[in-house]
């Protein structure tokens, strides 16, 4: 088995840096994985780089114990919505599918739940944490088109100020506290709580979801992380399955992650133009 390559690390992005990810992953078949930062270019923001805002997200537990929580959470979220699903596709993420087209890229698995990869055109995406556009039953398991979800909630609550007027989080939501009055969707077939179908704090990832993520990485030649601090757990052990296996390790992001020590080349620069980057290197 072949030695992985040196570690180099650049305080920023340089072309030395861009050929050499380039040189890494051209003829190999390559596991991409996102988080928040490939989708501050589309206006999300993220939650840990610089100017993100202070969060102190929602816990499961604290969804499924009080109708109170469940009130602040969805009329948060619903204020959110809007500009969350009107957020469109980057640089990055197009760049993404084109690789997926030209046979570079065997797929993305995205922390993200935001389903711009999807939408910029990637065919083989695992969201390991859900999608925003999804609301699935507690009770009885049914889903639900967020969009219905949304147009019910807007008839059910027609004085909810404009959602422009609040500070959108990295997940579609944000902050609303006048919950008083707020009525909250509940499932037209068995009247049980609903929850859009993502991964809140305190939730496990499905486990279909990180096999089909973890085969992925098992496929292919070298992982490119683009966006994430890998702070949360599911992405440590991807990594730590690349790692095994000695193949090459591109990181890309803003700041320090906790995989850098273990990266094969670490750009410290902005996702988009950084993979265009070398995706045009790829392509001479």
């Amino acid at each position: 088995m072949a030695a992985r390559p040196a570690v180099r690390d650049w305080p920023n992005a340089t072309s030395d840096q861009l050929d050499q990810a380039a040189d890494l992953l051209r003829g190999r078949s390559v596991a991409v994985l996102t988080g928040a930062g490939v989708s501050t270019d589309s206006g999300i923001p993220d939650y840990r780089g610089d100017g993100a805002p202070p969060r102190n997200p929602m816990t499961f537990s604290q969804f499924l114990a009080s109708s109170d929580y469940r009130k602040r959470y969805w009329a948060g979220s619903h204020l959110g919505w809007k500009r969350f699903d009107g957020a469109s596709p980057n640089e990055g993420h197009r760049t993404l599918a084109q690789l997926e087209t030209d046979g570079f890229v065997n797929g993305v698995i995205t922390q993200n739940v935001d389903g711009l990869h999807l939408r910029a055109g990637s065919l083989r995406v695992v969201d390991l944490h859900g999608t925003m556009d999804r609301v699935r039953c507690l009770s009885c398991g049914q889903t639900f088109a967020r969009s219905d979800i949304a147009d019910r909630m807007t008839a059910a609550n027609p004085w909810l100020d404009e959602p422009d007027s609040y500070e959108l989080g990295p997940d579609g939501d944000v902050e609303f506290t006048q919950i008083d009055d707020f009525i909250t969707p509940d499932c037209t077939v068995c009247a049980g709580v609903l929850k859009p179908d993502i991964v809140f704090f305190g939730e496990f990832i499905p486990t279909e979801k990180f096999v089909e993520a973890s085969a992925l990485v098992k496929s292919a030649g070298a992982l490119v992380i683009a966006g994430s601090s890998l702070v949360v757990n599911s992405g440590i052990r991807l990594l730590d399955q690349a790692s095994k296996r000695r193949i090459p390790i591109i990181i890309i992001n803003r700041g320090v992650t906790k995989g850098d020590p273990r990266a094969t080349v670490k750009i410290d620069a902005g996702t988009s133009g950084t993979l265009a980057e070398i995706a045009g290197r790829l392509a001479r």
